[in-house]
């Protein structure tokens, strides 16, 4: 297993080891021991899957906050998905930075995205099957977002936006400056 640091902090990509031959491959995409043997000790409690049809389809940016705040492990399991994730914590040192992945069936790459991140994504691909762990249930009262095109933060989708399919609760949301942000960067006083 690998572990990569981005240029977001605390966020990383995980490369787990996969085995593969004529028959095709298999991998651990999840082990607790090696997981914690790297310092991700995160407690994942639910998984979650996502299938979007058509390439195009641009869910996001989505978080919870706290005390629901959640962590997400994401991967896709078939397709090709250009994740996007945003520091939303005050005080982090890339506090209002975004970052941009691909994840694929091929790669086999994984996105942990902290708390405290904004995540979205858009498929590259027909037919993304997405899936991901969180730390902890999807709650209705602490559900928030960001509008995915929020001129202040300049996030380049790697597809012509105009055309982004989008659902009616994704167009809605407020820019960052809008919101009411209770992320704070648990870093901050160490």
């Amino acid at each position: 297993m690998k572990v990569i640091e981005t240029h977001l902090k605390d966020a990383k990509i995980i490369e787990t080891d996969v085995h593969g031959d004529h028959r095709g491959f298999f991998t651990e995409s999840y082990n607790k021991e090696r997981f914690n043997a790297f310092g991700i000790e995160n407690n994942f409690i639910q998984d979650n899957h996502s299938l979007s049809v058509e390439p195009g389809v641009l869910r996001g940016l989505h978080f919870q906050i706290p005390p629901k705040s959640q962590t997400k492990l994401i991967r896709a399991t078939t397709g090709v998905i250009y994740d996007v994730i945003v520091d939303l914590r005050k005080g982090s040192p890339t506090y209002k930075q975004w970052e941009g992945f691909i994840l694929s069936e091929y790669n086999h790459r994984q996105l942990l995205v902290p708390k405290g991140f904004a995540h979205g994504f858009v498929t590259l691909t027909p037919n993304c099957n997405v899936q991901y762990k969180v730390d902890a249930p999807y709650s209705t009262e602490h559900d928030g977002g960001i509008i995915f095109d929020d001129p202040s933060l300049g996030i380049d989708w790697a597809i012509d936006t105009d055309k982004a399919i989008l659902s009616e609760k994704d167009k809605q949301h407020p820019t960052l400056d809008e919101w009411d942000n209770p992320f704070v960067w648990e870093g901050q006083s160490k």
